[in-house]
């Protein structure tokens, strides 16, 4: 019998990665664009995202973005069914991949529901990065539950969010892996150098309490409602877009400041002028299982946390004592003040310490071994199969 021999690394950097992904690349900057942003450093990677229907011909619109990344937009036309879209799609994305001059890839996913589009598709791997429970978020498809099934039978890896979904899906597949939130800790700790605030936060007195990220249906809007009205002498910064809740229900009083979406290169400018930095999600079924990436960049910003009890913040931040704990707006108000008067020398050192075991480069590379060693195991099995 011949000796076979396989090569330490088959996800080489000619094999490209094709993601397919709900979230769209320049809406808000977060696990997707740090995690394949890196990839793209080594492989040609491209980003799928889901259609927008308008009065032309179906077809991609790709755009390129850093290093070897592309964005491919599907444009399909007004009024195209569930049925009609699976199939366009198929035919488009397999037109795609030729034009690109792809061949061997891995298929990303980050939602079950483009399984339609690409289920016929020969990855060398199938990786789920399973960030969310998207089965919880408001106007979520009824058979999201179904497609996700069909994801695990299909997939060779999941990767995990946070700890919570960890603990939600590791019996639904047997090479499930916890990947939580990470931070590019160079990056956020600019804020501990800022000079001068950005022009939209420059004349918003001091104390500071601020927030950055969607706000959605996972932010308790009610929480800020009442710590402001409790608290008409501290001023609340909130960074960020404002989806699938009506902006008309958004607490108006006048220490509430709304100053929109920022670049992910712009926040630690408008961070550094914080006093404070605060996570108030709601406690719901689309909070259950969120690991925040603002977690340990506030962190990283040198900020002192309070968070309502969010599973993935209590574990490890609150047990860890980086970040004050509330469940209650006069809790909240309390925790507050206490993280006002903190010594902010020894919580930043605690705070690096803890953060120097992390990083999205180590994400990454953990990532990318995993599904090295998923292709090499592959290609070992079809070779043995043919001996």
């Amino acid at each position: 019998m011949d000796v076979l021999t396989f090569p330490t690394s088959k996800f080489a950097a000619e094999h490209a990665v094709i993601c397919f992904s709900h979230l769209r690349w320049d809406f808000v900057f977060q696990r997707p664009q740090h995690l394949l942003g890196r990839f793209s450093k080594r492989h040609n990677v491209l980003f799928v995202e889901e259609p927008i229907y308008d009065d032309g011909e179906p077809r991609f619109v790709v755009t390129s973005k850093s290093d070897g990344l592309k964005v491919a937009v599907p444009h399909l036309p007004h009024g195209t069914d569930v049925t009609a879209t699976d199939t366009l799609m198929r035919q488009l994305l397999d037109r795609l991949i030729r034009e690109q001059g792809i061949e061997n890839f891995v298929a990303w996913y980050y939602t079950p529901m483009m399984l339609g589009w690409n289920d016929h598709l020969r990855p060398l791997a199938v990786v789920y990065d399973c960030m969310d429970e998207l089965s919880a978020f408001k106007n979520a498809p009824p058979e999201l539950h179904t497609k996700e099934a069909e994801l695990f039978a299909r997939a060779d890896l999941v990767f995990t969010g946070g700890r919570s979904l960890f603990e939600a899906k590791r019996g639904q597949h047997p090479a499930v892996y916890c990947f939580p939130s990470s931070i590019d800790a160079k990056h956020f700790a600019r804020a501990l150098d800022v000079g001068t605030d950005p022009d939209d936060q420059v004349n918003i007195p001091h104390p500071r309490i601020g927030f950055c990220g969607v706000i959605d249906e996972r932010s308790d809007i009610e929480l800020l409602r009442r710590i402001a009205e409790m608290r008409r002498d501290w001023q609340f910064v909130m960074l960020g877009p404002v989806v699938k809740i009506d902006e008309n229900d958004l607490p108006r009083l006048e220490n509430i400041h709304y100053l929109g979406a920022k670049s992910y290169d712009d926040l630690p400018e408008y961070i550094g002028g914080w006093d404070v930095a605060m996570m108030p999600f709601a406690l719901n079924e689309s909070t259950r299982f969120i690991s925040p990436t603002k977690t340990p960049e506030y962190l990283a910003a040198g900020r002192p946390v309070v968070s309502t009890p969010i599973h993935d913040v209590v574990r490890p931040y609150g047990e860890a004592g980086l970040v004050k704990i509330a469940s209650t707006p006069e809790e909240f108000v309390e925790s507050i003040q206490a993280a006002l008067s903190e010594d902010l020398a020894e919580h930043r050192r605690k705070a690096d310490e803890f953060l120097g075991t992390m990083s999205w480069d180590k994400t990454y590379e953990a990532m990318s071994e995993l599904i090295e060693e998923s292709i090499a195991s592959k290609t070992h099995a079809v070779a043995t199969a043919k001996i």
